[in-house]
């Protein structure tokens, strides 16, 4: 076994190479050679090809004409019979690693009436033991079974259901000890895992019909805690799953809050920002602080603080069942935040502590990569990382019932891995939403590889964010001053109006990157970055708050409206602030809580907003499926720069219109718009339905107020 007093060291590079660390500061013989020898006592002589000084050491390259093997205990001695244990080094990282130690089958815990299963991959370890607890810590430690593929087995009686596990392997000479990556109930605030069935928590599965094109899907994002603590949300189960569940909750002066409001609102989706076990809040603490929830620790168990009763565990899973379930109830789908591009922290993963240095992104100098900006990157291509990410896509949709997944940071993900979590979540429900991030971020992987918006045409059926939409109608994200379209910017109308039609395209003359709107989520405000009231009130600060809400909602308007799939974030209906705070993943609930009391405040402009979105659900020229169909469909008229002017043609065949207009003015003046024709035109949608903002005439319409327009032939 290596010890600080081992003479060198020895690395298995890969299955035929050892690189051995001999100390700078002594004298070396380069003549001398180096053997290694098995658990059996069998002996192997090594062959160098280089040796060179590098840093304190002397690097020597030595190879075996023999394939070595991971998770046994081998000894590398050197001529003068000097010896160090064989650790595990860049070989865990080899396509001949990954197909000699790749494994199908399943992982974790199994139970039957018989006896309990465990089954982990450890391929690095010579030993593996299975530690049990009970509440009173009262400890039993129990040797597991080396099976083939680096696979380690258990099995203990049905009398151990209940109690807390985890594992304790011997690797490259130190005892570690970690939680199962795979476990799918946990003990307040993750350390331990449980032997407990989360299909004991039994609960009723609601159908919710199903989604007939992914255009026809319209998401609310929204979290947990956000959702109900404000203390006029009329919800009692503040900040937790059971929230959700509440029938007929409101405010104090008797408007709809909780459930009842969403379903109100005719969204179609609720997607829920992290409900896996996260770091970054101490379950069962009444101040144990506020966290979005992207410091992934369990990826399969739910999130304690969401829970009435952190301690226990199988609570937490029968509370958000119940949760899902409620939504489906009330003819919402749900869409689960998945965060697997990295974890909370590297070393203290139990990705890292099973298999070092496998799970994780390394760049050239051997260091984790970092392009997720946390210290670490998911390495997805390979194949037990992989594997990880469909078992829990399948997990999540078979076990929790949900209908579909936010890839948080997706451009870290590989393509393959991608392609297969869409063929799965087809096969399992086959109007499973995909969608995420395709930001190019800096990660060891060809940009050919990444599930990046630029390479959304090589995976049809994910759909991404499109930031160039949100950069155009609302202004950039990163510069605050800069204002979109929507607050009266006629620079950007051109790209504006590409976006509508769902088009990705960074220069004049470019690739389109993205250019089918079943591809393309439409969105100006998320939980990232500032609310668009906030962005307002820096970009436009001497605006009045009514001008400055007829352009929020002309914007809420140009993406409930516009092709694609669009994306509200939670409040955004009714001005969400967080009092200027950019980045509130940490912050109190005074900065992210949902402000029920603006709900109350501004009942009629939520009801624009419901009316927009009940105009894109009954008719179908608002939701095409494909670029083919928007190129037949969408026809731009002149207008003048400040407004946006376009004929959806010949629609019939989606809805009771055959021809509808819409227009989008972001500035205050009298305009007059000819007609497409000498027909009878009628006014489907003005903005705040006041007498004489819109008139229609024969052979034309006239407005002038801010907002968008809508106006069809029967």
């Amino acid at each position: 076994m290596t010890s600080v007093n081992s003479p060198f060291e020895a690395y298995l590079d890969d299955l035929h190479t050892i690189t051995i660390l001999l100390p700078g500061d002594r004298q070396h013989s380069f003549k001398k050679t180096f053997t290694v020898t098995d658990e059996a006592g069998n002996e192997s002589p090594l062959s160098m090809s280089d040796c060179y000084d590098i840093e304190n050491f002397v690097k020597c390259i030595c190879h075996s004409s023999i394939q070595l093997k991971a998770g046994e205990r081998q000894v590398v001695t050197d001529s003068s019979g000097l010896s160090a244990e064989l650790l595990m080094g860049a070989v865990i990282r080899t396509a001949a690693f990954d197909e000699l130690y790749g494994y199908d089958g399943k992982l974790g815990v199994e139970f039957t009436e018989a006896q309990i299963s465990l089954k982990v991959w450890v391929p690095t370890a010579v030993e593996v033991r299975l530690l049990l607890s009970d509440p009173a810590q009262q400890i039993i430690e129990m040797p597991m079974r080396k099976a083939g593929q680096g696979i380690w087995r258990a099995q203990t009686g049905v009398d151990q259901y209940g109690k807390f596990y985890k594992y304790r392997a011997l690797i490259n000479g130190k005892w570690r000890e970690a939680a199962d990556p795979y476990a799918k109930a946990v003990t307040i605030n993750g350390e331990w895992g449980v032997l407990l069935n989360p299909a004991d928590a039994q609960v009723d599965k609601i159908p919710v019909a199903p989604l007939n094109q992914v255009t026809d899907a319209i998401i609310y994002e929204l979290h947990v805690r956000d959702f109900s603590i404000h203390e006029n949300s009329g919800m009692s189960a503040k900040g937790k799953f059971k929230a959700f569940t509440e029938k007929n909750t409101a405010s104090k002066k008797g408007f709809t809050t909780g459930m009842s409001y969403i379903k109100s609102l005719g969204v179609t989706h609720v997607e829920l920002l992290p409900i896996y076990d996260f770091e970054g809040v101490k379950e069962g603490e009444e101040d144990g602080g506020y966290n979005w929830g992207y410091n992934p620790v369990h990826f399969n168990a739910p999130e304690g603080s969401y829970s009435t009763d952190p301690d226990n565990p199988m609570a937490r899973i029968r509370e958000l069942k119940e949760c899902i379930q409620s939504l489906h109830e009330n003819g919402l789908k749900m869409i689960m935040d998945g965060v697997y591009n990295h974890v909370y922290d590297m070393n203290l993963s139990s990705f890292e502590k099973l298999v070092p240095g496998y799970f994780f992104r390394m760049d050239e100098h051997g260091y984790p990569s970092n392009g997720t900006g946390v210290g670490n990157d998911f390495a997805s291509e390979r194949r037990m990382a992989k594997k990880f990410i469909l078992d829990s896509v399948r997990y999540w949709l078979e076990e929790y019932d949900i209908d579909g997944i936010r890839f948080d940071l997706m451009g870290i993900l590989d393509l393959d891995t991608m392609r297969k979590v869409r063929e799965l979540a087809a096969s399992i429900k086959e109007d499973a939403v995909l969608l995420g991030e395709g930001w190019d971020l800096s990660t060891p992987l060809g940009a050919d590889r990444k599930t990046t918006i630029i390479n959304a045409k090589k995976i049809p059926g994910v759909a991404f964010f499109n930031d160039r939409f949100r950069d155009v109608i609302k202004g950039s994200t990163f510069l605050h001053g800069d204002r979109g379209f929507s607050m009266g910017d006629e620079g950007k109308k051109d790209e504006a109006l590409s976006a509508i039609k769902g088009i990705v395209q960074y220069s004049q003359g470019s690739v389109k990157w993205l250019e089918d709107p079943s591809q393309s989520v439409n969105y100006v405000e998320s939980h990232d970055n500032h609310t668009f009231w906030d962005k307002l009130k820096i970009a436009v600060p001497d605006a009045p708050d009514e001008k400055l809400r007829q352009y929020q909602k002309l914007a809420s308007s140009m993406v409930i409206l516009s092709q694609g799939i669009p994306f509200l974030h939670a409040g955004q209906e009714f001005y969400r602030t967080k009092q200027g705070c950019e980045n509130s993943y940490n912050q109190n609930d005074d900065i992210n809580h949902l402000d029920w009391n603006m709900r109350e405040a501004f009942e009629a402009d939520i009801k624009e907003i419901r009316q927009l979105i009940q105009l894109r659900k009954s008719h179908g020229g608002f939701r095409l499926s494909s670029k083919e169909k928007v190129e037949r469909h969408f026809h731009i008229l002149p207008s003048p720069p400040y407004a946006i002017y376009y004929l959806l043609k010949n629609v019939g065949e989606y809805g009771n219109w055959s021809n509808i207009l819409v227009i989008h003015q972001a500035w205050e003046f009298d305009t007059e718009f000819a007609l497409p024709d000498e027909d009878e035109w009628e006014i489907a949608y003005s903005p705040g339905a006041q007498d004489g903002i819109c008139l229609v005439e024969k052979g034309s319409v006239k407005l002038k107020n801010i907002g968008t327009y809508i106006l069809f032939k029967p």
